[in-house]
């Protein structure tokens, strides 16, 4: 009755994940699912920042209040500005190093090169790991955001859902995009900017239905924060009331885009230049203790200016409520920008998107004091043009003009800046494309040799999938769903076993690039195909069928066809249970050799698959005369 109920109970989970992995409406409930886990992870992670940061200093928030002593460090005095983000890499140095090294920097560009080369996989241990290292980082006065975290934490939570489903690589680009764009919303309090972060940025390209599933987790994960975290917009000390007095201050929205575009280039070359000088200074020496020594120079800084610790928002606050003067707004605009790439280049965890709006509203405010000397109050509110400073510097630097565009317009909740904000973003875009080649995401993978600027050869081949290019099987073989014995090998076949191997597998709508990396990854000749839902293994995929359905349906020659790069660090799947693949090699005095395929009586349990004669893989076809030398690989059951 047991072993019943467990045939039966794996039979439900096989029939739910092939839905899962073949409907629209599955990759719909996953989408869901991930916006529930994105919106509970971004509120734990802000209160986990907020832990941290409290257990430093006394202070859910730092360093607003200038120049003041930790209250948990009384004895420490002024030192402890010092103390602290040396204490904080002493605890994340080793844990990155350890554990996932991945998670160091900002985070963005891993889960851009996941999507875009590795099929979307990501370690699962990555999100631990950036929660912890980023939260420290930040807690402990690291001048960095809290987005490239989260993102890469839903990201990372995302591609484990995805994973653990096997759902096809086309569908976990999309799932960790999800991640990415539920993550942004929960954070923010932002659902549009969510969902056009992950379209421009993470996954790069539009479709219906990643589209719906993109908003879908946006908004599910918005509205799982709103009651933990508030309604009210993120910037929440940002006046509402700002008003364009007259069409001619359109003008000076331009002069300010033009400006706030080359501080975000500016931004941009300080951040990944200061990571050069800190590797060349600091050698060949132990990288886990790296955060630790730089933690001190960061220390340093924040001694001189306290208001650069941490993220920095209700610094932002005064600023635009007029609190800072201007040779002050000034100072914290390039004193983030020298924080900010030291932290990073130390070794820190953090993002650069709120780094870029601090930077961008101290440089717009900046300008609306000056014009507002030069013109007076024709010129309008200097909140204006702080929301303009910030939508250029970080548009600028990411080259994510929607994005920039519905930030500020949805963290602001000003949705009268929605004109000189498009304004700002559309010259901005267009001052970065022709400066750099880059933004400040690209350009960590440009400097590793990765250009995923260029079109990815998988676009071109994303609606062929296994199903058209296997060999289908005459009759399907069914997958065990009970536990199988380990070690179990058929022996009686009239010919020599010249290999075994478990066998990997792929689902019949995984598209043929994604086949083929399997392939590459596993170094297989061939693998088998299953069913969306798991229990049937219905046909034989090889590299040469797939070139085949190429050239039939492309157009392209064997020359042309080319596999999506891979790394190492990717996540291979378990082997199929219940079978093996075994080559069994036809000698001469084999009673194999000279048969037709269909008359060879297999062992029960056994398929023929392939047959390799002079080392090329050719289909199991009846008809086929077996010679001596040749291989045939069959599916036999363990």
């Amino acid at each position: 009755m047991h072993d019943c109920n467990s045939c039966i109970l794996a039979l439900v989970f096989a029939q739910l994940g092939g839905w899962l992995r073949g409907s629209r409406f599955g990759l719909f409930s996953l989408a869901l699912v991930v916006g529930v886990g994105a919106g509970l992870g971004a509120v734990a992670f802000r209160y986990l920042v907020n832990g941290v940061t409290w257990l430093a200093t006394g202070h859910a928030e730092f360093g607003q209040d200038g120049r003041i002593p930790s209250d948990h460090l009384p004895w420490l005095g002024l030192a402890s500005y010092i103390v602290i983000p040396a204490l904080g890499g002493l605890v994340y140095g080793p844990l990155v190093y350890r554990f996932a090294r991945e998670a160091r920097g900002h985070g963005v560009p891993e889960v851009m090169v996941a999507v875009a080369e590795q099929g979307g996989r990501i370690r699962p241990r990555v999100a631990v790991v950036k929660a912890l290292a980023s939260a420290l980082t930040i807690g402990t006065g690291g001048s960095v955001g809290r987005e490239g975290p989260i993102v890469q934490i839903g990201s990372a939570m995302a591609s484990s859902l995805g994973q653990w489903v096997r759902v096809p690589e086309s569908r976990m680009r999309v799932l960790v995009a999800c991640g990415a764009s539920g993550a942004i919303a929960a954070t923010f309090n932002a659902p549009i900017t969510g969902v056009f972060f992950a379209v421009e940025i993470i996954l790069r390209e539009l479709a219906g239905e990643a589209l719906f599933a993109v908003m879908l987790s946006a908004m599910v994960a918005d509205a799982i924060a709103v009651p933990l975290l508030g309604a009210q917009p993120f910037l929440v000390g940002f006046p509402r009331t700002t008003v364009m007095h007259h069409p001619a201050n359109y003008i000076l929205v331009v002069v300010l885009a033009v400006i706030a575009a080359l501080i975000g280039q500016l931004y941009s070359r300080v951040l990944y230049g200061l990571e050069d000088v800190c590797d060349k200074l600091w050698g060949k020496r132990p990288e886990w203790a790296r955060p630790i020594v730089g933690g001190l120079l960061v220390g340093l800084l924040l001694l001189a200016i306290p208001q650069l610790y941490g993220v920095g928002y209700p610094v932002m606050f005064k600023a635009v409520a007029g609190d800072y003067a201007l040779w002050f707004l000034v100072l914290l605009m390039f004193g983030k920008i020298l924080a900010t790439s030291l932290t990073l280049g130390v070794g820190g965890s953090g993002g650069v998107f709120g780094p870029s709006l601090f930077i961008g509203l101290m440089g717009g405010t900046a300008f609306g004091v000056v014009v507002d000397h030069l013109f007076g109050p024709a010129a309008g509110d200097p909140a204006l043009y702080a929301a303009v400073g910030m939508a250029g510097v970080f548009t600028s630097s990411t080259r994510a003009p929607l994005s920039g565009l519905a930030s500020v317009v949805e963290m602001t909740g000003d949705f009268a800046l929605t004109l000189p904000v498009m304004l700002t973003v559309a010259v901005s875009t267009a001052i970065s494309r022709a400066i750099s080649y880059g933004t400040i995401y690209t350009t960590k993978l440009l400097r590793r040799g990765q250009d995923i600027e260029r079109t990815a050869p998988w676009r071109a081949f994303t609606d062929l999938t296994a199903v058209g290019a296997m060999r289908r099987l005459r009759t399907p073989l069914p997958v065990p769903t009970e536990k199988v014995a380990e070690g179990r090998t058929p022996t009686q076949f009239d010919g020599d076993v010249v290999a075994v191997r478990d066998p990997q597998v792929v689902f019949e709508s995984e598209s043929i690039v994604d086949v083929l990396r399997h392939l590459e990854r596993h170094r297989r000749d061939g693998i088998p195909v299953l069913s969306e839902d798991g229990l049937q293994i219905t046909g034989w995929v090889t590299n040469r069928s797939i070139l085949q359905t190429i050239r039939r349906r492309l157009a392209l020659s064997e020359a042309e066809a080319e596999k999506s790069p891979d790394t190492e660090e990717t996540v291979g799947r378990s082997p199929m249970p219940g079978y093996q693949v075994l080559e069994v090699g036809v000698t001469a005095d084999s009673q194999l050799a000279g048969h037709e395929l269909r008359t060879i009586d297999w062992p029960a349990g056994a398929v023929a698959a392939t047959v390799i004669r002079d080392d090329r893989h050719r289909h199991a076809d009846d008809a086929i005369v077996l010679r001596p030398g040749d291989r045939v690989g069959l599916l036999v059951r363990s």
